[in-house]
């Protein structure tokens, strides 16, 4: 694990009990109405993979649909909440590092992870793709989604490291301040990222989101 990755755990384990403010900001209300409502429906009858579950905030929309799903997160913290959200007593939830994923977790017919991708380094995008693919089966259906640029209104882009990755500047409840890897990725470079592991690639942006599904080779 990076000095990134420990930064970006210990940040999101120390925001847990907050979390879920995100989900209530004035404005994003209509896109997450319409996402609420959608997801599901990519995931009916399915086994499920979510990566960095976090909170379970999409893991509550997608379990009550799911033929069968595991939800993972790096953090204990988080996954407290999660297990306490409606709709998921029958989801596993396990702790996993999203770049190492175990052996044992299985294989499944799709993928999900929200509000995730923004962290990962343009240098291990593809890397992470790749092992996600080892516990998915052929034709197995991918959905990532996260927040647009216009999250830069109230959190603009504090800096930008040589490998063109981006950061936000944070402060928490305790007036903690942390360097976040935050970026934002195009439509191009996500279809650079899957070329010759997915298909099918549709990318859609909303006001406060953007949405990115293919299917597995």
């Amino acid at each position: 694990m990076t000095c990134s990755d420990t930064s970006i755990r210990k940040y999101y384990a120390s925001r847990a009990p907050i979390y879920d403010r995100v989900y209530q900001i004035p404005e994003r209300q209509e896109d997450l109405r319409y996402l609420e409502g959608w997801i599901p429906t990519v995931f009916k009858e399915k086994s499920v993979l979510e990566i960095a579950c976090g909170t379970g905030y999409w893991t509550q929309f997608i379990a009550p649909v799911a033929k069968e799903m595991t939800a993972t997160d790096v953090n204990e913290e988080t996954l407290k909440f999660a297990k306490a959200r409606p709709g998921v007593a029958n989801v596993r939830f396990r702790v996993e590092d999203a770049y190492g994923l175990s052996d044992s977790l299985g294989s499944f017919e799709a993928a999900f992870a929200g509000l995730w991708l923004s962290h990962v380094p343009k240098e291990r995008l593809r890397a992470f793709f790749t092992n996600l693919h080892k516990h998915l089966n052929a034709g197995a259906v991918v959905l990532i989604i996260d927040n647009s640029k216009a999250q830069c209104r109230d959190l603009p882009i504090s800096d930008t490291d040589v490998r063109g990755n981006t950061y936000q500047t944070r402060v928490l409840d305790n007036g903690t301040r942390h360097r976040v890897l935050k970026n934002f990725p195009s439509d191009k470079e996500l279809n650079e990222v899957i070329e010759g592991i997915g298909v099918q690639a549709i990318f859609r942006e909303l006001e406060h989101f953007w949405i990115f599904q293919y299917e597995t080779v």
